[in-house]
């Protein structure tokens, strides 16, 4: 029975490894593709990145929690292959996109299939026991570390041939991957654990309540919710702010994230398990999100290539942070709840990726053309550092409440 759980965590995890190859594939395109569209124009540009990570977001915050109440119900298999045939023609649409109109209905469609993510990390938890799951989540983030290692790679490379080049390959990759899915994928999710659909547990705001019915809860989801608004706004400024610093183009972006990819995988498949056996989960999280601040500052004020990919390979280690807090997470709900823990967790970070976004670009748009007064295109960097600390404050008073809690009473 073990054999085949651990087989059946292989498959999904193969799922996660093709679903985000096809998504790394057009991230390094996407912020050059806009820009062709603004005429060069840097500031326009960057505000319609953002634009369109929110729209991209705010959907994932609306679906993630009915994805994941859906695969509750009817089983995390189904509700994979659905969301993988909907990725794929998206990308086929984005691929025949004539305007930015266009590119904006390929985001929402595009976030609506994204929160299936939330089905195939319940997945993982259906077949792991909790004492492994820290393990298990970081592994999940090794495929997607994997998945943004070759995406990226290949799509500088297939940008070189045409900038829409990208978004034909990711078509296949998700078609491959249904394909995959139909065929290999078992369902995980036995039917004595199923349980009705509720739209009121379903809706966004619902999912977040369900984070907020502990003092636990609420401490682990501000801070995972700090750190992944940093890193999402830096993510957002990632291409744009290289180009117009550093002059490079999609190719070099690309190269950059797949250092990311790497740096990662070896991060959530190897030192997430060996952090958490050596120093607990608690202090692997505060770990890792002293990697972002040094890291964020460190890019901030970089004036060499060099210097550019050793911060970002350390920041890349911050990949401890968010299997570590789902462990924790997963902790406090019972097998019946997992996806629509999951489902929460994506809503939260569905969040985090529509105020990231939106405060990068917007920081960027304001401080990066060459007239801005201060001319300071590393501010969006400088602030995600800040959000960092705010993340570490919370929580070390987080850690320091639930070791009282579990501390023993005296007898006096």
């Amino acid at each position: 029975m073990g054999r085949a759980k651990n087989a059946n965590v292989v498959f999904v995890l193969i799922v996660l490894v093709l679903s985000t190859m096809g998504i790394g594939l057009v991230t390094p395109v996407l912020p050059f593709l806009i820009e062709s569209f603004c005429d060069g124009n840097v500031a326009e540009a960057s505000r319609y990145v953002g634009i369109f990570g929110a729209a991209y977001a705010a959907m994932q915050f609306l679906f993630a929690p009915i994805v994941g109440a859906l695969s509750d119900r009817f089983g995390r298999r189904v509700v994979l292959l659905v969301s993988l045939l909907g990725a794929s023609l998206d990308y086929c649409l984005l691929a025949l996109a004539p305007t930015l109109e266009w590119f904006f209905l390929g985001r929402i469609v595009a976030g609506v299939t994204g929160a299936s993510f939330s089905a195939a990390m319940a997945y993982i938890a259906d077949v792991t026991p909790p004492e492994e799951r820290a393990k298990k989540f970081g592994l999940a983030g090794a495929a997607l570390g994997a998945g943004f290692v070759l995406g990226p790679a290949l799509g500088g490379l297939l940008a070189g041939v045409h900038l829409r080049a990208p978004f034909i390959v990711a078509a296949g990759l998700s078609a491959l991957n249904l394909a995959y899915g139909f065929f290999v994928l078992p369902e995980s999710l036995a039917p004595e654990h199923r349980r009705e659909f509720d739209i009121r547990r379903a809706n966004p705001l619902g999912s977040l309540r369900r984070l907020a019915e502990s003092p636990v809860l609420v401490g682990f989801a501000a801070t995972l919710l700090f750190a992944l608004i940093a890193q999402f706004g830096v993510q957002s400024v990632w291409a744009l702010y290289t180009e117009q610093c550093f002059g490079w183009l999609p190719l070099q972006v690309g190269i950059s994230l797949a250092v990311v990819g790497v740096t990662t995988g070896i991060a959530q498949g190897w030192l997430v398990g060996l952090t958490t056996r050596w120093i607990g989960e608690h202090q692997s999280v505060l770990l890792g999100l002293l990697f972002c601040v040094v890291s964020f500052v460190g890019i901030g004020v970089a004036t060499e290539e060099w210097m550019l990919y050793a911060f970002v390979m350390l920041f890349a280690l911050s990949g401890i942070v968010g299997p570590s807090i789902q462990s924790l997470l997963s902790r406090e709900v019972g097998p019946s709840e997992q996806g629509e823990l999951q489902g929460s967790i994506t809503s939260l970070q569905s969040v985090a990726l529509m105020l990231g976004p939106l405060s990068g670009t917007y920081l960027f748009a304001h401080y990066a053309p060459v007239d801005a007064v201060p001319h300071a295109p590393a501010v969006p960097f400088y602030a995600a550092a800040l959000l960092d600390v705010l993340a570490i404050v919370i929580a070390l008073r987080l850690f320091a409440q639930v070791r009282a809690r579990k501390a023993p009473v005296g007898h006096g």
